[in-house]
């Protein structure tokens, strides 16, 4: 599934978009391994995605004057596009082979690759699916404590799970597009814990309005456009607002 991120124009964590739209468009493509017999959790993919775009953007091939650098500052001078297809036995493997970085969380495993051009995807990622990653969650998922980053996800939205690993993947950027390098080092340094969970519907309004970094979808899929779908909640990030969160 896909998805653009852009935050709340009240936010201060505004990222401008003017003349993104007219820049070549690039994607970053995220692959989560969904084994017909064991597909994984849906939280667990979930956070396994937003990890993987963290592990990318950490990772020092994509800085500086790595191998994939230019094709990172490339998708991120254009819209920010992500897209999930899946994945399943042969198909993982000539995934797994292509140049990028496999991330696994508790089951879930999710390869990201370095950004593409929207229309020149590789021959073995374009012919994935994006549908067929309906998954779920045998248990619901616990509480998380109070210092893990958490991304909420908008509780009157209903979006596949291959759509909202696009859009908390796009929360995680937002929030390491905000740390300092300290907070990024440190982050990067515990293995980028983080938790993903649906927001309590009474809350929503008021995280949506917090001063923390808003996705808003560019509606290209299953949702309209300027819906608000993830609010990236960072220790770090909340301290460094007016009132400290």
């Amino acid at each position: 599934m896909t998805g653009t991120d852009t935050t709340s124009p009240s936010s201060p964590f505004h990222n401008e978009e003017t003349g993104r739209d007219a820049a070549p468009q690039f994607v970053l493509p995220l692959v989560a391994r969904i084994e017909r017999d064991d597909p994984p959790a849906r939280t667990d993919a979930l956070e396994t995605a937003a990890r993987a775009v963290l592990v990318l953007l950490s990772d020092e091939r994509a800085a500086g004057e790595g191998e994939w650098a230019q094709a990172v500052r490339d998708w991120q001078d254009a819209r920010i596009r992500k897209v999930v297809r899946r994945a399943r036995g042969a198909e993982w493997r000539r995934a797994e082979a292509l140049p990028g970085i496999t991330v696994t969380g508790q089951r879930a495993e999710v390869r990201v690759f370095p950004p593409v051009p929207l229309d020149g995807w590789p021959k073995d990622l374009a012919r994935l699916q994006v549908s067929g990653t309906e998954l779920s969650d045998p248990e619901p998922p616990v509480a998380p404590d109070a210092v893990r980053p958490v991304l909420w996800l908008n509780p009157e939205l209903d979006m596949s799970a291959g759509k909202e690993m696009a859009q908390t993947g796009h929360g995680a950027q937002l929030a390491w597009w905000e740390l300092t390098e300290e907070e990024r080092a440190a982050w990067r340094a515990a293995g980028f814990p983080l938790a993903v969970r649906s927001a309590d519907p009474a809350a929503w309004d008021a995280l949506t309005r917090s001063g923390l970094p808003v996705v808003r979808d560019a509606g290209f899929t299953e949702i309209a456009p300027g819906s608000c779908t993830v609010v990236a909640d960072h220790p770090a990030l909340r301290r460094a607002l007016p009132y400290g969160g």
